[in-house]
Order: structure tokens, then sequence, then C-alpha cells
């Protein structure tokens, strides 16, 4: 008897689960992801599978341009398991890139498009990415991190390339001469994506030997020591969180019967959640997915939704907040929208009342972490109310709420959440140093993040141990803005921490000591708005005359937090 049916019996929250919603999946049904995904395409040829500014993607469509792209990244030579990297937004040629990499026998290494040229040399680097893929609008990032990279290959991409022949000029027109959203760059060796296209056409794709055991993504995380970690995800992982989301909707999929489910992507695909819950998802139930590039442009995300009758749609609280309080928002049909999944950051209770006021529909959370592919713990998705916990451990997942010393707590008692199971990483990218620190001898991932168990096997979330901010559902590290903020001139030494924002749930609060009495908040806004992504900037500057700190010297952030909180009480 191995050792998950033994633990059957000790995994008591099972009693809580859905009718139908079993307590293990089977991993094993599918040789690779690719395997997944070219059952998916076969499958469900003629389905709509994306939509991005009216213009639609079939299955088939899908199946055949990642094929064409695929042998052209075959043709460059590239070893088994080489890293490609994609920078975009969420645009049609992002889905078929995922695929052609993976089809190909490649590994993605998702980058945010809004990184600066510092963050984007680290990951390019770290990665060894050998390829990229860009959209035009970021180009000049690129270029600036270029030359301390293994990049042997660069695909840019236009706004406009697979939006047909005229909307497409029209689109390109209109991004780069109206809105001038293309910065003038240079990358002599570049070839553009339509040339690749035409050229992968003359090629054949030819088929690799994959397994379960290859890796699939590097998912770039936060790092305590400030600089970005890999999270090496195998394509294991990835079917597993996909099985197990699958069985975890399941109650909702009865509601939707056989015909396609629509999904909002408004999520950016290159961050783990929309990847899995959006884009593999939507592959392996066959699902149309909006992708929408600007999700901050909530007017025109609002025109969008108006034209669909939208069955899920996974989002971030200040999405749902922005979308609520916006007054067209009544103007859309909400009549068929049977889940909003919540997560990447707390839901608010006042959100998810005016959410299920206007839609009739609850914000379901849930909780998981680039580590963990990425869910790990969901409420039920039949719930009718918020229930302001994160959840149940879903199919083939333990939890254990762990003390500092990493035994075992009883039910009821707050500690570090552990998760085991097989959407857990192979561990962080050649860092076996902190892929230790991490991980349990007997295969528990630690989150940093502390919970509480109740009687049922519901958990709540109480608190960070790290000092980690999350704005809009992105991870902060106070350690990475601390190292840009204390090499601006004039900073003598800074700390960095979390205060409460009614957008955004946190922001970025810096503590500055100053080491030249000229330095302003304006010189520090700047430096900062050149090195660090638009959400890692401190919204805060303050400057004081020295910082708390322990009896070591070390700056106590938690003690300027409980400062800022009590002020604002």
């Amino acid at each position: 008897m191995n050792m998950r049916s033994e633990n059957l019996n000790e995994r008591f929250w099972l009693k809580q689960y859905p009718e139908g919603v079993p307590a293990e999946i089977d991993v094993t049904q599918y040789r690779s992801l690719t395997h997944l995904l070219e059952e998916a395409f076969s499958k469900y040829r003629d389905r709509q599978a994306y939509v991005c500014m009216d213009v639609f993607m079939t299955f088939g469509q899908l199946d055949e341009r990642s094929r064409v792209m695929g042998a052209w990244l075959q043709s460059k030579g590239l070893k088994p398991g080489a890293r490609i990297a994609i920078m975009m937004p969420n645009v049609l040629q992002y889905p078929v890139c995922i695929a052609a990499i993976l089809r190909a026998g490649y590994t993605v290494v998702n980058v945010n498009p809004l990184y600066t040229a510092r963050e984007l040399e680290h990951q390019l680097s770290d990665s060894g990415a050998e390829v990229i893929i860009v959209l035009e609008n970021f180009a000049a990032t690129l270029a600036q991190a270029l030359p301390k990279t293994q990049i042997k290959h660069i695909v840019v991409a236009s706004m406009g390339d697979m939006l047909g022949v005229f909307k497409g000029a029209l689109v390109n027109f209109v991004v780069r001469a109206v809105k001038k959203m293309v910065p003038a760059f240079e990358l002599p060796s570049a070839i553009r994506f339509h040339t690749m296209m035409s050229e992968g056409e003359r090629l054949k794709l030819q088929p690799v030997e994959q397994s379960r055991e290859d890796v699939a993504f590097l998912q770039y995380t936060g790092g305590t020591t400030g600089v970005s970690k890999g999270a090496t995800l195998l394509h294991k992982n990835i079917i597993a969180n996909l099985l197990q989301n699958q069985e975890w909707l399941r109650p909702m999929s009865k509601k939707v019967g056989d015909k396609p489910m629509t999904t909002v992507c408004a999520l950016p695909l290159y961050h783990i959640f929309a990847l899995t819950a959006c884009a593999l998802l939507g592959a392996r139930e066959g699902s149309l997915n909006i992708l929408i590039p600007n999700p901050r442009d909530i007017p025109a995300f609002i025109k969008t939704l108006q034209k669909y009758k939208v069955n899920f749609f996974p989002a971030v609280n200040t999405l749902f907040n922005a979308l609520v309080n916006h007054e067209d928002f009544k103007t859309i049909d909400w009549s068929e929208l049977y889940i909003s999944n919540g997560g990447g950051m707390s839901v608010q209770k006042a959100t998810a009342d005016k959410w299920k006021a206007a839609t009739g529909c609850p914000i379901v959370e849930g909780y998981g972490l680039s580590e963990t592919s990425p869910g790990a713990i969901i409420n039920r998705v039949d719930s009718t109310e918020f229930t302001g916990m994160i959840g149940l451990p879903i199919p083939s997942t333990e939890i254990a709420i762990l003390d500092d010393d990493g035994k075992p707590l009883p039910v009821g008692e707050a500690g570090e959440i552990a998760i085991r199971g097989p959407q857990v990483m192979a561990g962080y990218w050649n860092r076996p140093d902190e892929t230790a620190k991490v991980m349990t001898a007997d295969g528990y991932f630690k989150s940093g993040d502390v919970g509480i168990m109740d009687e049922r096997g519901y958990i709540k979330l109480v608190d960070r141990k790290k000092d980690m901010v999350i704005v809009s559902g992105f991870n902060v590290y106070p350690n990475e803005v601390e190292e840009v903020v204390s090499s601006c001139p004039g900073v003598l030494e800074c700390a960095v921490v979390g205060v409460p924002d009614e957008h955004s749930g946190e922001a970025v609060k810096v503590f500055i000591v100053k080491k030249d009495p000229q330095l302003t908040e304006r010189d520090v806004a700047e430096y900062c708005a050149k090195n660090l992504t638009g959400y890692k900037k401190p919204k805060y500057i303050e400057f004081r005359s020295d910082l708390p700190k322990t009896n070591v010297g070390k700056i106590l952030r938690r003690a300027l937090r409980d400062e800022v909180l009590k002020k604002a009480a």
C-alpha cells in the first residue's frame, strides 16, 4: 500500500469535497503537456480557442500556427530543453508561442513585458535563454539588456501580426504613429514575427520524445535575497494542476453542460495563474479565452465584456474592484457567469460583496504560488457566499501547518502553510541552496505564508512570514526594492514595507536616511522609475533621520509597518 493511500485516512478535509470530486488525480494519462495540447487541437479543431480585439483563432489554427513556429525553432539547431523567452502582453501570438515551444521540445521562460532592462537582463542570463519573442513595444528594453545575455535569436512581433491584413495594418498604425507606444530600438539581428512564420511554412515540425519529467516552464518569482529565482515546473507539475483544477471545477462544468465555456483572460499569461487557469485549462476543456491586452483600460475592457456571455472569470481583487466600481459595469450581461475565481492576493470582503450583488455570482477564493503551478487550496466552487477562507486542499494535495522548527501543528493553531502534491515544482533553477531552504525532507514545500486549518480542513490565511508586499496580485520583495533604492546617489540606507492601499490591496513604501541632504523625493522616484517595473515602484517615500534596528544592526521592517498601521487606525 503506498503512502498516499495510507494518508487518505488522515486527510479529513475530503469529507468536505463536493459530490463527484475525487480525492486523487492520475497524471499518467498524458506523456507530456505536448500530448495534452495535441489532443485538444484534434478534439476541438473547429472550436474557437482565443479571441483578441474581435479576431478569433480556432484550435485548428492554433495547431497549424504553432506547428509552423515550432518547425522554425527546431531549424535553429537548439538542444532539447533549450530555454525560450516570451515577452508579450495577452495577444494572439502568445498561445501560439507557448504551444510551439513545448511541441518543439523546449522550455518556456515567461517574462513580464513591463520589466526594466536590469530585471530583464537578470532573468535572461539566469535562465540561459537562447531565443526571445518580444512585442515591438518592449524591444527597446531588450536592446539595453541584450549584451550580457546568451540570446542568439530575436523574433519581434507587432500588435497587428495576427489580426488580418487590414485590421493588423490599422492597429499597427495606431499603436506606432498615433499612440506612440513603440519606442525606437535597434536590434539588427532580429527577425519579424511574420517573416519567421513564412520561413517556418517551408519546414516540417519533427516529433520530439518528451516525458513528464522534462522541464516545461521556468516561472520566475521574487527572491528573498533580492534576486528572482526560476521555479522549475515540469510537464507533470502543470498536467497535475490542470487535472486538479478540472476536477475541482466539476460542479460548475455540470451547469455549463456540453457547450464550450467562455473564459475571461485578463490576467497576464506570463503570470502562473492565467497560464494554468486560462490558457492551459482552456485547451483541456476546449474553452474560448477572451484575451485582454491591457486590463488597466477599464472602459475598453467593459466594451469587450459587453460582447460575450462569460462563464469563468479568474481575477485578482484589484481587477474585480476596478470593474464593479465603474459606472458601465451594469451594462454587462452576467446571467451565465458561473464562477469568479479570486487569487494572486487576498480578496477583500467589501469587493466580494459588491461583486456578488452586481453579478449574482460569489467570488471563490483560492491560493497557490508559482512554485505550486499554482493551485493548492481552493474554496468549493458551489459556495454561495464569500467565506474569507482560502479553501480546502484540492485533489492529490496535502497541507500541513508547521511551527518554526518545521513540526506539524494541531488543528486551530497558526503556522507556516506547507504543501505536498504532484503540482509542487522540482526546485529553483540552478539554486540547490534556495531549494533546500523551502523543501522539507518529506517533500513539503514551505510557502512562507502563515495560516490556520480548522476542524473541517478549511484554511484561513493569517499573515505572511516573509516581508513580501503584494501589489494587485504581484509579489514585491522588499530586498529587491531596497537594493535599487540604496544604489540611488544620496541614499545612506533604506527600508521597504507594504502599506494598505484601497486600490491595489497594498502599496510599496520606502523609508530613507539621506547621505546627501539635497536628495529629494523626486530624485528617488525618477531613479526607481528607471530601474523597477511599475508595480514595484515605491508609492510613498519618507525621509527619516534614522531607522529602527535590532541590537545587531538589522533594520526592523515590522516596526516600521506597525507604525504605519497604527497611524492609519
